[in-house]
């Protein structure tokens, strides 16, 4: 068997949200201002946390990586869909499409980890508050965001392992604003 991709399909159509212009354009700027906020507003809590050193505690260390993944969450794919606003023929690449996938589970399989980490600060933090910083020192909260990034890539990679060879032959038209 082939170990490349057979797949009949190039690209994908998007038919997205509506066809109505003004529709599309009121969702532009919709999504445009609520992506700018994301981005503004985690990247407000990165800034704090980093410039105030009373914030220098395993609590924040880990927010700031929580902010910082979900800018990469909203930042892999959002700036084509509102793009995809403007323009009539909206497409994407298979390569592009796999990008996406590994993309979005590389970002939400990190932040579930990076979630749990922080729920663990949280009990670490209530249950043995004179143990706490030797518990949660700055090594083990380093080790606790490698962690959750390398959760999220081998279970991105295990499954796109498996996909990426399997044929895709069907209609290449979706009926969707993002795939």
């Amino acid at each position: 068997m082939d170990k490349s991709n057979s797949s009949v399909v190039s690209e994908f159509v998007l038919l997205g949200l509506c066809s109505s212009q003004k529709l599309q354009l009121f969702y532009f700027c919709f999504f445009s201002v609520l992506y700018t906020v994301i981005v503004l507003g985690n990247l407000l809590i990165i800034l704090t946390v980093t410039s105030d050193t009373s914030l220098h505690s395993p609590m924040y260390f880990l927010l700031g990586n929580l902010s910082f993944v979900d800018i990469c969450q909203a930042s892999f794919a959002t700036p084509k869909m509102i793009a995809d606003f403007l323009v009539e023929h909206k497409t994407i690449s298979f390569d592009a499409r796999l990008a996406q996938i590994f993309f979005v589970h590389l970002f939400t399989d990190s932040e579930m980890v990076l979630l749990v980490s922080m729920a663990y600060d949280r009990y670490v933090a209530i249950c043995k508050p004179p143990h706490y910083m030797t518990i949660m020192s700055c090594c083990v909260c380093v080790v606790l965001v490698l962690i959750s990034w390398f959760v999220g890539f081998i279970h991105t990679t295990s499954q796109l392992a498996f996909t990426v060879n399997l044929p895709f032959c069907g209609p290449n038209k979706v009926d969707s604003f993002f795939l």
